[in-house]
């Protein structure tokens, strides 16, 4: 996924070309697919001079680049440059404010792993190994997973700690889409499913569901309708005031300083179900081809210049 990160310092021409409704709709357009103007100026229903002057505008930005193409003769086609747009809200001085990081790793790139059946580990294109073997999840080609399933256990991952030397972290969040593991799939099957962030209990959210029934976005044509289709997106952020999911505070008494105490050259994340869960309901996590969300596990963290 390619992002465009905007400051207080760039983000004037993004806006004023954004501020408009009909290049709006063509960047939805462009989303699909790519363009040539002609076939833009008809789903727009706008002459052609000012559906190159919207383009031209979109081009100006970088928001769209537009390359010659063969076709009926050489021709212009017009694509999207970016998935994403991010906006900070905060000055860029490093000294005040910080920077930031953001890591996302493959869901099969876990380092560690334990998992019960009935479990699994698809790619794009098929099952990885056998499906109810446990075994299946230590192939080389888990790498490729997009869909990974369990009944009981945890995978756990290692993100590389980029944090400069001299400075130390402000903030540090992991997202990512996941939900209960039923057989085929259970709308009233709850799990309880814990983050560890090195070693230390972040927090507990109880999935409702192994959602399906209705196709997800991103799941491929060939997984049957029958399966888990997609899970929900949810955010475990530690700070210096304690420890959140999705927004609300946890009920425990950890900080940040708890969790980034050592001076360790990677950063732990794992997911899965506690022994002692009330609702052990297993867990699907999802990749960027699978689901609802076009991505894998998110680390997103903030940092500033240690105080000497």
């Amino acid at each position: 996924m390619k992002n465009l990160q905007l400051s207080f310092d760039n983000m004037l021409s993004i806006s004023k070309a954004l501020a408009n409704q009909t290049r709006i709709e063509m960047l939805k357009i462009l989303s699909e697919k790519p363009h040539n103007v002609n076939e833009l100026k008809d789903k727009l229903g706008l002459p052609f001079s000012t559906t190159a002057s919207h383009v031209n505008k979109l081009e100006e930005v970088g928001l769209i680049v537009t390359e010659l193409v063969p076709g009926r003769g050489t021709q212009k086609v017009s694509a999207i440059n970016y998935d994403r747009i991010i906006m900070d809200l905060f000055s860029d001085d490093p000294e005040v404010n910080g920077h930031e990081i953001r890591f996302e790793m493959p869901i099969g790139d876990y380092l560690d792993c334990h998992v019960v059946p009935n479990c699994g580990l698809v790619s794009e294109e098929g099952y990885i190994g056998m499906q109810d073997d446990p075994r299946s999840f230590y192939e080389p080609e888990r790498k490729k997973a997009q869909l990974l399933f369990f009944r009981d256990g945890y995978v756990e991952y290692r993100f590389p700690n980029r944090i400069p030397y001299g400075y130390q972290a402000k903030e540090i969040e992991f997202s990512a889409e996941i939900c209960s593991e039923a057989p085929n799939y259970k709308m009233d099957w709850p799990s309880d499913i814990t983050a560890w962030v090195n070693g230390q209990e972040v927090g507990t959210w109880t999935s409702p569901s192994d959602f399906g029934g209705e196709r997800g976005v991103l799941t491929p044509d060939w997984w049957r309708t029958n399966y888990t289709q997609y899970g929900l997106l949810k955010q475990w952020k530690i700070t210096n005031e304690g420890c959140f999911i999705d927004g609300s505070k946890v009920n425990n008494s950890l900080t940040l300083r708890d969790f980034m105490a050592g001076n360790q050259p990677y950063i732990s994340f794992k997911l899965g179900n506690k022994e002692e869960a009330v609702n052990k309901g297993g867990m699907n996590l999802f990749g960027p081809k699978f689901g609802n969300y076009e991505q894998g596990i998110v680390m997103h963290l903030k940092y500033e210049k240690r105080n000497e």
